[in-house]
């Protein structure tokens, strides 16, 4: 009897043993990070946008919609701080990469060399070494030139992409063309029966690195890391015809009214405060009535193009979705969307490029929809991508994971930046940040976990937040934002002229306070100089 018993306590000790480290696996969530290129503030159905985003907006209904998130401005840096936690210049990417077999930034400071040095470690990496597999689908441009700086290099176990940056997407060609692992692809075929297409090469990629996941896990639970990298809707624009005639036309109200339509439906959805005011249309950009009809047509079409690369990423985020739904794999997914900088006003006020003619648009390498319709993607904002103004690092972010976090209808309102996304995927992953990696000690990280807005708790950070790129710079402390926009980083490592708002009453940054309030200037300026050392911002 004694025996039976003392067997029957053996057996449950295991059992709950088992069902322990069970549990404490099924709790370690697998993680996809979803991240798009040069897309502005408002261009989400759920941030404002008369484009269809039916399944980005589900999710951000499903989880937690942040207002106020910063990205790094630029395409590059915003990569170098998301992979790493650290921001850019002390990863080596102060400025930007090195472009395809050119040396551009080598003789500069460390912190501008134009690649990812070995004084930090990306998600893939420390994700890896805490047991989870990392998969990479996307733009990588985080160093081109040499092997070593690839994504196979750098932590990840599967990759296919444009490891060097911006691409054609019907007609990738190297030294911008696709690769895969190590390998360059000459000439990428469809996954599909349609025309190979960029967007679509990658979701279909990534599924792929999942199902092949599961497939070989030793273990149901195994978790995993995908790291899913939209080139779209950075230039050149190109997308499907079918796409494009959904909103051919929709853009004759040019973008005056459509400045005006975004910012009521931001006001409904209460993104922004009723109060909040429009921020004036660049000065450069002529009122819409005063072109010519011809030019009216050309204009609809960019933005129609523009819109209809959204919504291919839409339904392919949808696509992605629905094969976690299909493999009982999304309750215990981790889900995180945003973009890279604010809408792109290169290519002149009007854009630049081919866009008329069919063919030669799909061979285009860098048209661009222009100024003036950049101005409506960053609605209510000023600027663009590149400056450090609200309209170039604000960026719409959400989280979803159903099995933690609870849908609620209003908007997460604590300020957060890229440095909080590494130590908020460590914290739910278990992992640790080591001072250490392959024989290189490491920079610590200044984030700070997100988890609190799982369940919509504020942050609590015990310093402002901290941007700089090409001497365009801000330091955001409560409500005080000084913002300023200089000269190149190579003539002076600091903005000409800071101005200073309120942002929770000037979330348009529109009533300049730095004369009245000298002394908030000179505390802001001061911890941002220190900062600046502290972290490689240029020398003087």
């Amino acid at each position: 009897m004694v025996r039976l018993i003392f067997a029957a306590l053996t057996c449950l000790v295991v059992c709950l043993t088992i069902l322990t480290a069970d549990a404490a696996q099924a709790e370690r969530p697998n993680i996809i990070l979803i991240m798009v290129d040069d897309m502005g503030f408002s261009d989400l159905g759920c941030y404002g946008s008369e484009i269809e985003t039916p399944n980005i907006d589900a999710l951000a209904a499903g989880g937690v919609r942040f207002s106020q998130f910063y990205n790094s401005g630029r395409c590059c840096p915003t990569r170098a701080t998301l992979m790493t936690g650290l921001h850019p210049h002390q990863t080596g990417i102060g400025w930007m990469t090195n472009p395809p077999n050119q040396t551009r930034g080598y003789s500069k400071p460390p912190a501008y060399q134009g690649y990812l040095n070995h004084q930090c470690v990306t998600l893939g990496e420390v994700l890896g070494t805490a047991g989870y597999a990392t998969y990479m689908a996307g733009k990588w441009h985080l160093g081109f030139n040499d092997q070593d700086r690839w994504p196979l290099q750098r932590g990840f176990e599967k990759y296919f992409g444009c490891v060097s940056g911006a691409t054609r997407y019907f007609h990738p060609v190297a030294p911008r063309g696709m690769t895969f692992g190590n390998q360059d692809i000459e000439n990428p075929e469809s996954t599909t029966d349609r025309p190979f297409y960029t967007t679509d090469a990658f979701t279909d990629y990534a599924i792929r690195f999942l199902k092949e996941h599961q497939e070989n896990a030793k273990q149901k639970t195994d978790p995993y890391f995908l790291y899913l990298a939209y080139t779209a809707p950075h230039w050149p624009l190109q997308a499907h015809e079918e796409e494009i005639k959904k909103y051919r036309g929709k853009y004759r109200i040019g973008w005056d009214e459509l400045r005006q339509r975004r910012l009521a439906k931001q006001k409904q959805l209460g993104l922004i405060s009723e109060d909040t005011r429009l921020s004036p249309r660049d000065a450069e950009v002529p009122a819409w009535e005063t072109l010519k009809p011809e030019k009216q047509d050309e204009m609809d079409l960019k933005m129609a193009i523009y819109a209809a690369m959204i919504d291919r990423i839409d339904q392919n985020i949808g696509k992605l979705v629905g094969w976690l739904k299909a493999h009982d794999r999304l309750d215990n997914t981790l889900i995180l969307f945003l973009a890279d900088n604010g809408g792109c006003a290169e290519g002149g006020i009007l854009g630049r490029g081919e866009f008329r003619d069919v063919e030669k648009r799909n061979q285009e390498h860098s048209n661009s929809y222009g100024k003036a319709w950049a101005n409506a993607s960053n609605t209510p904002f000023r600027l663009y991508k590149h400056f450090a103004h609200e309209g170039g690092t604000s960026t719409p972010f959400l989280m979803h994971w159903p099995a933690q976090i609870q849908p609620r209808a209003e908007w997460y309102t604590s300020p957060a930046q890229l440095i909080d996304v590494m130590p908020t995927l460590l914290d739910v992953a278990g992992a640790d940040y080591p001072e250490t990696f392959a024989g290189n000690k490491i920079h610590t990280l200044d984030g700070i976990s997100l988890r609190p807005a799982l369940t919509g708790k504020p942050l609590e950070r015990g310093r402002p937040i901290f941007i700089e790129h090409e001497s365009n710079a801000f330091v955001r402390s409560g409500d005080w934002k000084l913002v300023g926009r200089g000269v190149s980083p190579f003539k002076g490592y600091q903005p000409q002229k800071w101005e200073l708002y309120d942002v929770k009453a000037d979330r348009t940054e529109l009533n300049d306070l730095a004369e009245r309030r000298r002394a908030v200037v000179d505390d802001l300026k001061s911890q941002w100089e220190a900062w600046a050392k502290r972290v490689g911002v240029y020398p003087k």
